[in-house]
């Protein structure tokens, strides 16, 4: 399946389960030219009750993570495909938590209802360099660095990405390295993602897309709802509030879940 651009494998966890899978397994699966290729290994099954799900997500290394926003829409989707839940309102068990979904959009985009974020903290410790004003920090079910730029164009993500992804600052497991740049409006943002796990840019990320959201609110560069232009050149919407206590509440994520195609894996 396709989020938005981030590819996974999806896998029926009643038929494969994530302990049949060794690490390596994984990251042949994963590898492009030589397996399926993808950002990512899901693991769909029913939940602890009706109508939940349960996703467990392994980044395309092998290593699991507690969540990823365009595999939980994937999973919603998939889901309803599979008649696991009822596509209006299900609810989706991750690492993370357990999070609000449907996939009913007459669009075929999915909607996942996040926990309330605190707001994206000011890193000025990060070094930065010419085009890169700002930078802040906020976990969004995994840690972000959201980087505000000039022209996300003119970034090398590749190289740019991972020395930020690993900035001793960080600590040990570092994180995912978001770069934003205006697209023409308050509510229009371009964003490029440099994700740990992968360690290389992928086309999208959701939940990127919403820690962005929210340091563009913190910044007062963008307003809610707003409009993420990924490297695939779909958008992810996201939209929420900031409470009286400073957190961003009511957060949902809105994006492409695709079925690109179904087989076995021998």
């Amino acid at each position: 399946m396709t989020g938005s651009g981030n590819d996974f494998v999806m896998l029926d966890a009643r038929v494969s389960a994530p302990e049949d899978w060794t690490a390596a397994d994984i990251q042949a699966v994963c590898a492009r030219g030589t397996g399926l290729g993808a950002d990512g290994v899901v693991f769909l099954a029913p939940g602890s009750a009706d109508g939940a799900v349960r996703m467990i997500y392994f980044n395309s290394d092998g290593s699991r993570a507690a969540l990823c926003g365009n595999a939980a829409l994937c999973s919603t989707r998939l889901a309803s495909h599979l008649g696991l839940a009822n596509s209006l309102a299900m609810r989706l068990e991750t690492d993370a938590g357990t999070f609000e979904t449907r996939a009913a959009r007459e669009d075929g985009r999915a909607e996942l209802q996040l926990a309330p974020v605190q707001a994206p903290k000011a890193r000025g410790e990060l070094p930065l360099e010419a085009g890169e004003q700002k930078a802040a920090y906020a976990v969004v079910g995994v840690p972000h660095v959201i980087v505000l730029v000039d022209d996300v164009e003119k970034i090398d993500v590749e190289n740019r990405g991972r020395v930020l992804r690993a900035d001793p600052s960080l600590g040990t497991d570092g994180a995912n390295v978001n770069f934003v740049a205006p697209a023409g409006s308050r509510s229009e943002w371009r964003m490029r993602t440099f994700e740990r796990g992968v360690e290389g840019e992928t086309l999208a990320c959701g939940t990127g897309a919403v820690a962005v959201a929210c340091a563009l609110a913190e910044w007062g560069a963008g307003t809610l709802p707003v409009t993420l232009w990924t490297r695939s050149g779909r958008g992810l919407d996201v939209r929420g509030q900031k409470s009286p206590g400073g957190m961003y509440e009511d957060l949902w994520l809105v994006g492409e879940a695709r079925l690109v195609f179904r087989g076995v894996i021998i």
